[in-house]
């Protein structure tokens, strides 16, 4: 892997801005905003087309609850969920579901989690661990070593990364 460089980008909902702090993100970073401000008028570029077009794979992570239902319902009211909508189904698209133990137990969830494996996404499932809530229990997102590793083994099944 040392030899390859992958150029990421970052595509953020409004809600999850809360959690960081977008200026120490330190690759190109959009939001809803920048979907609009690019666009005027016919013919020019759409963003969320633009990043589908881009991409040779997804992540997206963590993946909260609100998110994965309107994933799984197909609504797409923001970047995220436009490019995931407009994603090419012949590249990988992998998802790690994040929310308290009570939402990841709520039967809902199994159904759209089932919802977005059949569309061929890949779960990198949620973890057992103290919550942002404070409780402990399943519901966490992967550590992100287990995500990095999932993401170069996709990449090189893909033919995208050279194996190290």
């Amino acid at each position: 892997m040392d030899t390859d460089i992958l150029e990421v980008t970052v595509v953020t909902t409004e809600r999850a801005k809360h959690f960081y702090s977008p200026q120490d993100v330190p690759v190109t970073l959009y939001s809803d905003a920048d979907e609009w401000e690019m666009w005027k008028r016919r013919s020019d570029p759409v963003l969320h087309i633009d990043l589908r077009r881009w991409a040779d794979l997804m992540l997206v992570a963590p993946l909260d609850a609100n998110t994965l239902g309107k994933v799984a319902s197909g609504i797409c009211d923001n970047l995220l969920t436009c490019v995931i909508r407009a994603w090419d189904l012949s590249k990988p698209l992998l998802f790690c579901p994040a929310m308290n133990t009570a939402m990841w137990k709520h039967p809902l969830t199994a159904q759209q989690v089932g919802q977005l494996k059949a569309f061929g996404y890949l779960e990198i499932p949620c973890v057992s661990k103290k919550l942002v809530c404070g409780d402990q229990g399943l519901g966490a997102m992967a550590e992100v070593e287990t995500i990095v590793d999932k993401v170069k083994e996709v990449l090189f099944q893909h033919g995208g990364l050279q194996q190290s």
